[in-house]
């Protein structure tokens, strides 16, 4: 066995260990340019034990190329990067392939609303698979919500009961009705997953009375630190396209355990 095979077998089992256990994770190969055929294989964030096996052949390069392979990875994406020898950017000395073993993240929206079309866009460009869901029939259809990948009309405590279990830190779930009998059933069926976000559409004073209701349905103050309420990060929005943004901006926020300040305002890496 040569060198690079040498080289190459501990990632090979790495892989092996990870499809047999059903884990998420990415493996980057430079597939032109110096050390074409090295291989790496990544771990999501927040993976201390094993997060990364291999290497591309240098640590510059390595350390973009995890930081990337992360991205993808928590969208559920395959695709081409290119660096310079050392991980510089603008430079395409170096192509690799980072392909991600993990299904995309979903997005729950509950309601069919007039903010319901624009998160749809803009999460889909973040690659979740989006799933509308509403009561009634006349506002829950394909036809409204094109860019939806599945339009579900019930009501949103019953989809939680038949999906639930297969929600984890990557998944989000977002309320966007304003009918506590649409929303307090909802929230309460969300806390009992463990989906990664839980934001609920309404103004302070809403969702003051919302707490009312759900501490009188039993939810306990853990429950209730969970919401994100009113959601979204205070970056002014107006518009459904800019309240999308924001929702999106605190999903990743809350994901990466970044604070929201402006880059221009801080001094540390600007890549989670």
């Amino acid at each position: 066995m040569g060198g690079g095979d040498t080289q190459a077998a501990p990632v090979f089992e790495r892989v092996g260990d990870l499809l047999d256990a059903e884990e998420p994770f990415a493996l980057v190969t430079i597939i032109e340019g110096p050390g074409t055929g090295s291989k790496l294989v990544v771990r999501p964030s927040g993976i201390a034990d094993l997060a990364f096996e291999g290497t591309l052949g240098d640590p510059g390069l390595d350390r973009v190329a995890i930081r990337d392979a992360r991205g993808e990875l928590a969208a559920g994406r395959s695709g081409v990067r290119h660096y310079g020898e050392h991980g510089e950017a603008r430079e395409e000395t170096v192509a690799v392939f980072v392909e991600s073993f993990a299904a995309p993240p979903q997005m729950l929206i509950f309601g069919a609303v007039d903010f319901t079309g624009a998160l749809i866009r803009v999460a889909k460009v973040l690659g979740y698979r989006v799933t509308v869901c509403d009561a009634r029939e006349v506002f829950a259809t394909s036809r409204r919500f094109p860019a939806a990948d599945e339009v579900v009309v019930d009501w949103p405590h019953r989809l939680l009961e038949q999906v639930g279990e297969n929600l984890g830190p990557r998944d989000a779930v977002c309320v966007l009705t304003h009918d506590d009998k649409f929303d307090v059933p909802a929230i309460i069926s969300a806390l009992g997953t463990q989906v990664g976000y839980i934001g609920v559409m309404g103004s302070r004073r809403t969702h003051a009375n919302r707490l009312v209701r759900l501490r009188e349905a039993g939810v306990d103050e853990a429950g209730l630190a969970r919401l994100r309420s009113p959601l979204g990060l205070d970056i002014g929005a107006r518009t459904p396209e800019e309240t999308a943004v924001s929702i999106v901006a605190e999903i990743i926020a809350l994901r990466t355990g970044r604070s929201t300040r402006a880059l221009a305002d801080s001094d540390g890496p600007i890549h989670g």
